[in-house]
């Protein structure tokens, strides 16, 4: 034992299972398993939330009028 600590080392866990060898993955892996494809779905986009893309347009206008009152308040001119 070494001053103060143990011998075991911090990969003992790792040692108790070792790594695959090199090049022991299958070449070509099974169909549907997420790897062949990989990651694209063939899923569909699902339907248009029209109450979703409202509240967006409905935020644009607000902002847009907080603007047009900014601007007024402060008497800013856009050609100064």
């Amino acid at each position: 034992m070494g001053a103060g600590g143990s011998d075991q080392t911090t990969m003992t866990s790792h040692d108790a299972h070792p790594a695959p060898a090199h090049g022991s993955a299958p070449a070509n892996p099974a169909p549907g398993d997420g790897h062949g494809e990989h990651g694209h779905a063939a899923d569909t986009l699902g339907p248009v939330d029209v109450r979703m893309w409202a509240v967006g347009v409905l935020g644009v206008i607000v902002a847009l009028i907080v603007t047009v009152g900014f601007v007024a308040a402060t008497s800013f001119v856009f050609g100064a």
